[in-house]
């Protein structure tokens, strides 16, 4: 696995080195260690941050990553904050925190930082949305947690991200689509295209009439925009007769809130295809042999 190379954005750089979140160069009481350079704590010391925005972490990712540590160790420190005698909390690095867990190691090199509450959350918001993987409605949410518990403007979190103002406002909306879509989006089956062109429609039960169409019709991104602009599109039609008797069906919210619990018990993109007639089926992918033998252990059979 390689290994990238630190490109901090320009907003969390401006973080780390302001003078109310970093007391450079001074020693902490009672020890060795220097607020502001890179030492090495004992993972024991380290609690992880409760304002984590991310909660799911791939377990592939992790154990490559553990691997890649084992080898190279941390090519990238961590970053904590200082909560009292040998005892520090995560601001980000949490896949890193993670993957050295897994990989055995029993201190990081970290950057020691001095921050209240607040500027954590900043730091840890801003971190994940410049370096994490985040799927479009974390980032929506990771968004709006700046804007409300920060106090931040979209003209100033644009300036921290490094995004075009309009990006901002443009995830922003994806949190006033219908619930469905919602989820539809954080489980991959919709994709940031469509959801663009959705949002672009005022009506909720229109929405979701087109949502319902991606998901039957396998309708692309210029399809929904053209419905999104008036235009009437032309559907897949289905032409076998055992088609016509057994269409799909759409998934409720709580069928698609299982749909997500399963994904992450099985740490895979399971999926449920259901028909109109209230049958179906759950399809549970995997990648090797060693991954279906994992996942035969989860079912216990």
């Amino acid at each position: 696995m390689t290994v990238k190379r630190n490109a901090l954005g320009r907003g969390l750089s401006a973080l780390l080195e302001d003078a109310k979140t970093d007391i450079t160069n001074n020693k902490l009481e009672g020890e060795g260690k220097v607020v502001g350079a890179v030492a090495n704590i004992e993972i024991s010391q380290i609690e992880t941050n409760p304002f984590q925005p991310r909660t799911n972490f791939e377990e592939d990712a992790l154990n490559e990553l553990a691997a890649s540590i084992k080898e190279h160790g941390i090519i990238q420190p961590i970053t904590v904050r200082k909560l009292g005698y040998d005892k520090y909390q995560l601001i980000s690095g949490e896949r890193r925190f993670r993957a050295s867990q897994l990989a055995g190691l029993t201190s990081v090199p970290a950057y020691i930082r001095v921050a209240n509450d607040q500027a954590m959350l900043e730091m840890a918001l801003v971190e994940n949305i410049q370096r994490e993987e985040l799927d479009a409605i974390e980032v929506a949410i990771s968004y709006k947690r700046l804007i409300d518990e920060c106090s931040l403007t979209q003209e100033q979190l644009s300036q921290k991200v490094s995004k075009q103002r309009s990006t901002i406002t443009n995830y922003l909306r994806l949190l006033k689509l219908p619930v469905e879509i919602q989820l539809a989006i954080r489980n991959g089956d919709v994709t940031m295209g469509h959801a663009r062109a959705l949002i672009n429609i005022d009506n909720e039960d229109k929405q979701l009439d087109i949502y319902n169409q991606i998901v039957l019709n396998n309708l692309s991104v210029r399809d929904v925009e053209d419905m999104a602009r008036g235009v009437k599109t032309e559907t897949k039609t289905v032409t076998s007769a055992k088609d016509k008797k057994s269409s799909k069906a759409i998934l409720s919210v709580e069928q698609l809130n299982f749909v997500t619990d399963l994904r992450a018990v099985f740490n895979t993109k399971v999926k449920i295809n259901k028909e109109s007639t209230g049958k179906g089926n759950i399809i549970i992918p995997f990648k090797s042999d060693s991954d279906l033998k994992r996942i035969l252990d989860l079912l216990d059979v």
